[in-house]
């Protein structure tokens, strides 16, 4: 049986690990000057090429953890990445070297208490998916039923502590050395849901209670968890039929059929916000199915955020303004979401308004594509000339999962392309507000 230096798993040691970052940190930063260079001498700025995307892939994808998550976060950004790039990141998102299968049964066992041939009827020994911070196998329960068994990757919690550890410590530094660059909060509520996803009894827990946060929509899924095969470091879960997005999307749908899950996607994503509380906060394309009978299936339910009844209260009554394109009184509803400012009201009132009013583009035309979405490149654009101003405005730390998961939203749409009533699928949200 191997050992846990075995090197199909992820380097441990937080030096190690550093050190390997600090490399790719060199050879992707070279690769950004010179795209920054190529810009100002007016050629085709191409912010990576692909073999520093191919180095990335490697070094993120042998890392996994935390390290990882960051990759999947910039595979997804089509206004940073040429598509032949964003397609060798994408691997990041549930493509990540596996680990060996010996490595695989160590942890069955340890979890399960039996080796995986007689845990499960039958236990396939090549991977379905590997990602940051497990990987799945297809099985088949004893009594005859097909299932995804996610299993952890040894000492994956180990490194992932290194990992933000040693981002830690830079915040720490920055928020040091200025009280308006003060991300310490924000990083913490980062670092702690990181964290969380580590804990595969919990993410059961939090599937089977998004489960019943979805119901109401009929047309998107939650799987079954097992929990009778599941322990703390392995989780297993009814086995869904279909194509994830980042793979869906290149079989050519039509207009109507990417219309149509992008309502799904959007459904999905509001409807157990404003339903229970919930959001699904890890929403890169993996993480969606296409099943075969036009289900939105969802997967990997670690990362799930529950908010606070004020954030949910006071994002519903922002959003059912915005449907129906009424005034509102923008800094008291972002303060009642829990947003302070040190700006002056009408300054501060004024940044605020410019992100809504980008943001809630869908809302307002009809029809919207969003083939030529630019959505994303316009708010970072609206950061940047107003940089010093945003320093001091701060959303509340429970905003981070929200924003990560409503960001992946417009990413994942704009993956779709799809043109259509946009304006009619939010206000369909919006009806079941009441």
């Amino acid at each position: 049986m191997p050992s846990d230096s075995d090197d199909t798993l992820p380097p441990r040691g937080r030096f190690t690990r550093m050190r390997k970052l600090a490399g790719l940190s060199m050879q992707v930063g070279s690769e950004v000057l010179k795209s920054s260079a190529k810009r100002l001498a007016g050629g085709t700025p191409e912010l990576l090429s692909r073999g520093a995307a191919e180095k990335l892939v490697s070094t993120l994808g042998e890392l996994k953890g935390a390290a990882m998550k960051l990759g999947q976060a910039i595979s997804m950004d089509p206004d940073l990445l040429t598509p032949e790039v964003r397609q060798v990141l994408a691997r990041l998102q549930n493509q990540a070297p596996a680990m060996s299968y010996e490595q695989v049964a160590r942890v069955v066992r340890e979890e399960l208490g039996a080796p995986p041939e007689e845990a499960f009827r039958d236990f396939s020994r090549e991977p379905l998916a590997a990602a940051s911070l497990g990987q799945v196998h297809r099985a088949v329960l004893p009594d005859g039923r097909p299932v995804a068994v996610k299993v952890q990757y040894p000492g994956i919690a180990e490194s992932m502590a290194q990992d933000l550890q040693n981002v830690g410590m830079v915040v720490k530094t920055v928020s040091m050395a200025s009280k308006l660059m003060d991300g310490s909060a924000y990083f913490q509520e980062f670092r702690d849901e990181l964290l969380l996803e580590l804990d595969y009894r919990r993410e059961a827990e939090l599937a089977k209670g998004f489960a019943r946060a979805v119901a109401p929509l009929k047309d998107v899924y939650v799987p079954e968890v097992f929990s009778s095969h599941s322990a703390g470091r392995v989780l297993t879960l009814e086995l869904l039929e279909g194509l994830t997005l980042k793979d869906w999307v290149p079989t050519g749908p039509s207009n109507e059929e990417r219309f149509r899950v992008s309502g799904q996607l959007i459904r999905a994503t509001y409807g157990p916000f404003f339903g229970t509380g919930e959001i699904h906060a890890d929403p890169h394309p993996g993480n969606f199915m296409v099943m075969p009978d036009g289900r939105l299936g969802l997967l990997d339910f670690g990362s799930i955020k529950r908010f606070s009844p004020r954030f949910v209260d006071a994002n519903q009554r922002m959003f059912r303004h915005a449907t129906r394109m009424e005034s509102m009184d923008v800094l008291g509803l972002s303060r009642d979401v829990g947003f302070t400012t040190e700006l002056p009201d009408a300054e501060a009132e004024a940044l605020i308004r410019e992100i809504l009013h980008i943001a809630g583009r869908p809302m307002r035309t009809t029809p919207y594509d969003y083939a030529t979405c630019e959505i994303s490149r316009d708010l970072r654009n609206h950061f940047a000339r107003n940089a010093p101003r945003f320093l001091k405005i701060k959303p509340p730390a429970e905003a981070v999962m929200f924003f990560r998961s409503t960001g992946g939203l417009v990413q994942n749409l704009r993956l779709l392309g799809a043109r259509g009533d946009f304006r009619g699928v939010f206000l369909e949200v919006a009806a079941l507000l009441g």
